[in-house]
């Protein structure tokens, strides 16, 4: 096997990019390896063109393989990786969204991207998958404008320094108040997911500062590689307007687009101009490619919007480049039937956030290369047809419903009530009723009401608000907060950044150009503080803090904790007493391993079940006194049954301060009597009925 190697250090470990010809029938290929997590990263482009498609044809496939991590996973009957995870869909998300802004859209022919993860131990395959695909284009002739590189940046409470790509482990058992991914090149940033515990938009900023140092020493070393093995670029040409058409169009078109643009909230004016257009070209030229002309006004369309923000001052719908829409709370009051539920509109986006609550019993089974894990808190995002006003296939879920969901998950986790304090598992959907900007953002608000409607007794409100820019080189700039309709459209930066007053939670970027200045992101992060201050406000008014009590139709939790050597006593066995408890008090039942016994049900059944599981596992102790019930009589005393899974014997000398001659002429089988607990040896039980009371046999004889 033919064979070149690079190294550079990253993160105070080596990476290494392999160049093989394993894959030899691709147009650009290598394995990249960052201690013991290897990933393969492909690119290939098709010689045809797709003519006719209105967009550029890139996909990014994330393929997860459970070899990599030594693990055979899956069902019991099916044994290989089905459908992409939450985690797969969310690593390729990022890798493109990152490598998209850099190449032409004008490219017709398909691009794809596939990172496959071969090897996984300490190390994240998530910022190698940018970096190998990085070097897959750049080396290969496939045109694109790269590299461009990534790193996480973390930092744990309590320390000042950031940690470079920290591993699983240390993400997993250190306190990170900050988690940090950006991907970038020449000094800017073009992608950024962050998962915060509140922190200061200052110690973002400075996050970012150094990620842009990191990206700089990567972006070093995939420039050597390129310079050494990158191939030629194929030159694919812009197709040029003809003449008929770009007269047709400035003489009929052009001068009416301002008045389209500045025509108001949303896009409608946009479209009826468009549809005139599309309408005209169609009457006046003969066999033309309607993609031509299509793409010919959208580029007009992008070109004076950006003179109209950045020249004269003019949003489409009149506001100040600060100013938000009209924003509206309402925490349920929606039906008593729902958990919690929180309505949330911000112009013309609006959400309906619905929260459910269930027990333990109720939480996800994650199942991932990683190995196992269980979620308890879950959103779930819809973007129905409907809420843009069009047709279209309705249920189901694609990678863009997956990664709004994430992204508001991830706003609202650090706010939320540990586990032994509030043991529910969560579920919240977030419908989008209707769409004009940051769906996502809106959804996070609207959970946040949700979770407050329901009585989840979170540690803070969050709320979300979506930035973005407009942008003439990287010296001319107008920053735009609570971004809608065209301007998310053909803007330069969608910037997400959700928090509470305290500070940020999640943060999302996108770009449309080859990346955002540092600083200019710290003034973008300010601009949303301000926003985001503004919107809890609102939210705050309608509910300052989570109601008292949950509802009445969700399930009540009781919580209990027993040892562990008495599990197996409550499970009976084959799970013969475990669920008989369930079956007679109609309650759910959830053991952990360190005894921690959950009980969710309705009604008086989860106290029901408390009671008999607390009388099976009950330890008695000396001084205890408790009724009983006579089982057996022999002629030296009486077995009393403490419990179902306890007996103690009264000795006939302790069942009355008088001599008894025979016991069974003052108690019998099936009565209820009174005793205390004498002494407890070797799991044998002795207990005194005149001790527990001197006059019980008297008072009957």
């Amino acid at each position: 096997m033919q064979k070149k190697e690079y190294s550079c250090e990253l993160g105070g470990k080596t990476m290494t990019a392999q160049f093989t010809n394993l894959t030899d029938q691709t147009d650009g290929s290598l394995l990249l390896r960052l201690g013991n997590t290897i990933v393969l990263a492909t690119a290939v482009m098709s010689e045809k063109t797709q003519d006719g498609l209105p967009y550029f044809p890139l996909t990014v496939e994330f393929e997860e393989r459970f070899y990599a991590a030594g693990k055979i996973l899956g069902s019991r009957f099916v044994r290989r990786e089905g459908r992409p995870t939450d985690e797969a869909v969310l690593s390729g998300r990022i890798v493109d969204r990152t490598i998209r802004p850099l190449f032409e859209q004008h490219i017709r022919n398909e691009v794809q991207v596939v990172i496959t993860v071969l090897s996984l131990h300490d190390d994240a395959p998530d910022i190698l998958a940018v970096n190998a695909a990085s070097l897959a284009l750049a080396t290969s002739q496939i045109p694109w404008a790269g590299p461009v590189s990534a790193v996480r940046i973390a930092k744990i409470k309590g320390r000042d320094d950031f940690l470079v790509n920290p591993t699983y482990q240390i993400r997993a058992n250190e306190d990170i108040e900050l988690d940090l991914v950006a991907c970038g090149k020449d000094g800017d940033i073009n992608m950024v997911e962050v998962a915060a515990k509140q922190v200061p938009e200052s110690l973002v900023a400075e996050a970012l500062a150094k990620a842009s140092q990191e990206i700089e020493k990567m972006q070093t070393f995939q420039k050597k590689i390129i310079a050494e093995i990158g191939k030629t670029k194929h030159s694919i040409l812009k197709p040029e307007i003809p003449a008929d058409i770009m007269a047709l169009f400035t003489e009929h078109i052009e001068t009416k687009i301002d008045d389209a643009i500045l025509s108001g909230a949303g896009k409608a004016g946009i479209y009826a101009l468009k549809d005139v257009w599309m309408e005209l070209y169609t009457k006046n030229i003969e066999g033309g490619d309607k993609n031509i002309a299509s793409h010919l006004y959208e580029e007009k369309i992008d070109e004076r919007l950006h003179l109209l923000i950045i020249d004269h001052n003019k949003r489409p719908d009149g506001r100040a480049f600060d100013e938000l829409r009209e924003l509206y709370a309402q925490a349920g009051n929606f039906s008593p039937v729902l958990h919690g539920t929180g309505i949330f509109f911000r112009g013309g986006t609006h959400i309906l956030s619905v929260l459910t609550l269930g027990g333990p019993q109720d939480s996800q089974l994650v199942e991932n290369m990683e190995g196992e894990s269980k979620r308890r808190f879950m959103h779930h995002y819809n973007f129905p047809p409907f809420s843009v006003g069009e047709t279209g296939r309705v249920g189901g879920f694609n990678r863009r419903m997956i990664g709004h969901g994430a992204l508001a998950e991830k706003a609202l986790m650090p706010v939320l009530p540990p586990q032994d304090k509030f043991p529910y598992t969560i579920r919240i959907v977030s419908e989008t009723m209707a769409s004009n900007g940051s769906s996502s953002m809106g959804s996070a608000c609207a959970s946040t009401l949700a979770l407050m409607d329901a009585g989840v007794p979170i540690s803070a409100p969050v709320a979300g608000i979506a930035s973005g820019i407009m942008m003439r080189g990287r010296e001319k700039y107008v920053l735009l907060t609570d971004i809608q309709g065209p301007e998310d459209d053909h803007g330069d930066m969608d910037f997400k950044v959700a928090g509470t007053r305290t500070g940020i939670t999640a943060i999302q970027m996108d770009v449309k150009v080859n990346g955002i200045p540092v600083q200019i992101l710290g003034e973008a992060l300010q601009k949303a503080r301000n926003a985001r201050l503004h919107i809890l406000d609102v939210m705050e008014k309608e509910i300052a803090t989570p109601r008292g009590d949950i509802s009445p139709y969700a399930p009540k939790i009781v919580t209990i904790s027993i040892k562990p050597d008495k599990i197996g006593m409550v499970i009976g066995s084959g799970g013969k007493v475990i669920n008989e408890i369930r079956e007679k008090t109609q309650t759910e039942i959830e053991i952990e391993d360190d005894g921690t016994v959950y009980i969710t049900g309705l009604g008086s059944g989860p106290q029901e079940a408390k009671k008999i599981i607390e009388e099976i596992t009950k330890e008695y102790k000396r001084g205890d006194r408790v009724e009983g019930v006579v089982v057996k009589i022999v002629d030296f005393g009486a077995f009393v049954r403490l419990s179902s899974n306890a007996e103690g014997l009264v000795h006939i000398s302790e069942v009355s301060p008088a001599r008894i001659a025979n016991i069974r002429d003052v108690l019998k089988e099936g009565q209820v009597v009174p005793v205390l607990v004498k002494e407890v040896r070797e799991g044998k039980i002795s207990l005194s009925i005149k001790e527990a009371d001197p006059h019980f046999v008297s008072a009957r004889v």
